[in-house]
């Protein structure tokens, strides 16, 4: 079986170190590091319309910030194909299929559906659940499956939408008699963690909710937003809190072996940093300090490499141009086995014709 990987974002904005840590990273340890035949990165701006319809210019204005983002963080074009989701014309075609697969309370029953709908306030005005917005599982697996994908880099909040994705393949393969799906799984990161909280302490970093370290962030303003994190009062002298402290998250995301001989030599490891935290003595201050100096170590390069890219915009929007290109033809080769499983390929399948002369020719 091939090895095909697919990925993407939402462009509503910069990509920020919560989209680093739980899946940015990944894709570039699988693009220089794994045996693949295929690796696609989507830019979805089909998908964030079905929450920003009001608003397409959002989208528009995030396009190249996201694939600027990519380019920084280490994906190439001459082993990832970007490309950008609603150029693909045989996607809404492949959802409409699936739609009849799926049912709307199973669709509403998905949890990271739930915790959106709530996140976003859905379920609280009088507007309602956008159709498309709940709709979402059942395109994502349209994304999935016209690629064939069967390895998904994703932040382990999204394990319920490849687990819907999966129904739908079983749902159809088995519908339709066919072995034209392919299932998928998740390829969570290899890292220590895989979901960063947000600097307020809420338990996802979102750019709805401001509370955000993009990737792309000065210096002055990273150190702004790590000294802003939220953490729990005490006096310096009193026992410190591990569990739940945002600052402890990140650094278990970011300390590298030579983090603490570089910036904060007193330790060896983060374990004995934990260890001496959690007696007391050392205060938030000196620990936003010592994150800081390990983020931006992390950061800088990647910073400095998207503002090279922001100088060649023309050769960005055309790599896109071209990945784009080359998704379109794969998924349309993948509709065409779609819909000749389904019996309505009627132009592509010769036996159609022969089929109705025959059914006609008993009338004479």
């Amino acid at each position: 079986m091939k090895q095909i990987i697919l990925t993407g974002d939402r462009p509503t904005g910069r990509l920020h170190i919560g989209h680093y840590v739980g899946s940015l990273r990944e894709r570039v340890r699988l693009q220089n590091e794994t045996e693949y035949d295929d690796l696609y990165v989507m830019i979805a701006d089909a998908q964030a319309l079905t929450d920003n319809s009001g608003n397409p210019q959002r989208v528009r204005d995030n396009i190249v910030e996201v694939m600027l983002d990519y380019l920084a963080v280490g994906l190439v074009p001459e082993k990832t194909t970007f490309f950008i989701q609603s150029y693909i014309t045989a996607l809404p075609e492949i959802t409409a299929y699936y739609m009849n697969l799926v049912s709307l309370p199973r669709l509403l029953r998905n949890p990271t559906v739930k915790s959106e709908i709530k996140m976003r306030g859905f379920d609280n005005n009088n507007v309602g659940i956008p159709v498309g917005f709940a709709n979402y599982p059942i395109s994502q697996a349209a994304d999935i499956t016209a690629f064939k994908a069967n390895l998904i880099p994703v932040g382990d909040d999204q394990e319920p939408m490849l687990e819907q994705t999966r129904e739908i393949v079983r749902s159809f393969n088995r519908t339709y008699h066919a072995d034209v799906l392919v299932e998928c799984k998740s390829v969570l990161a290899a890292d220590v963690c895989t979901r960063l909280p947000g600097t307020d302490g809420n338990a996802k970093m979102s750019k709805s909710l401001g509370n955000c370290i993009y990737i792309s962030d000065e210096p002055s303003e990273i150190k702004k937003k790590v000294n802003s994190i939220k953490t729990f009062p005490r006096a310096i002298e009193e026992p410190g809190i591990i569990e739940g402290n945002v600052l402890f998250v990140y650094l278990k995301a970011f300390c590298k072996p030579d983090s603490f001989s570089k910036y904060y030599p007193e330790f060896e490891n983060l374990e004995e940093l934990t260890e001496a935290y959690r007696k007391g003595g050392i205060g938030d201050g000196t620990i936003k300090k010592f994150l800081n100096s390990v983020i931006q170590d992390e950061l800088t390069p990647i910073r400095e490499k998207r503002k090279e890219w922001e100088q060649r915009i023309p050769e960005v929007l055309e790599m896109l141009r071209r990945g784009t290109e080359k998704a379109n033809m794969t998924a349309n080769t993948t509709l065409l086995e779609i819909k000749h499983a389904m019996g309505i390929d009627y132009y592509e399948d010769p036996s159609f014709l022969s089929e109705q002369e025959l059914k006609y020719s008993k009338n004479k």
